[in-house]
């Protein structure tokens, strides 16, 4: 079967079996190895991309049921960015704050920062909880660093956002 999906902005179309994942697309046909294939399960939350602003596992939905979405990976995050080109502010407030390990899960826990740190403020709320961001990461599987550095790190990138963290 034929699709296209809107992935980090650019239309791709492909020739794809009807079983192919959005993850093996991802990785397979777009050549976008940011997003890791961990579990391929949905139960390590390694594979976390945005579709239509919204966290979600794409080892666990099918190519096709993505057509008509548009999807974020990791590699599309500082292109959410009024000034694109330069790394988003989770993405750089994980390397100040030494959240970066083996780097395996980073880009899912980038990409569930950013979501969680957009919605609040699309919201119109311009707070986190500590409660929150722990909520926010504890979908991804961290072997490395415990997460209290990732923690960290977005509650800083969130005050960098202008919002008000409470941690």
């Amino acid at each position: 079967m034929e699709i296209t999906l809107k992935v980090n902005g650019h239309d791709y179309t492909r020739s794809i079996e009807s079983n192919t994942t959005l993850l093996d697309f991802l990785r397979n046909e777009v050549r976008l190895t940011g997003t890791k294939k961990g579990c391929d399960v949905g139960e390590c939350g390694c594979c976390t991309v945005l579709i239509d602003d919204d966290p979600s596992l794409a080892c666990i939905i099918l190519a096709k049921e993505a057509e008509g979405s548009s999807i974020t990976t990791i590699e599309g995050i500082s292109d959410r960015m009024e000034t694109s080109g330069n790394i988003h502010p989770v993405q750089q407030a994980m390397v100040e704050e030494g959240a970066i390990q083996c780097g395996f899960c980073t880009p899912a826990m980038v990409v569930n920062g950013v979501a969680l740190i957009e919605q609040n403020l699309k919201e119109g709320r311009n707070s986190l909880s500590q409660t929150e961001i722990k909520e926010c990461v504890s979908g991804t599987m961290c072997r490395c660093t415990g997460y209290v550095k990732i923690e960290k790190a977005i509650a800083k990138a969130a005050k960098d956002c202008s919002c008000k963290v409470d941690f």
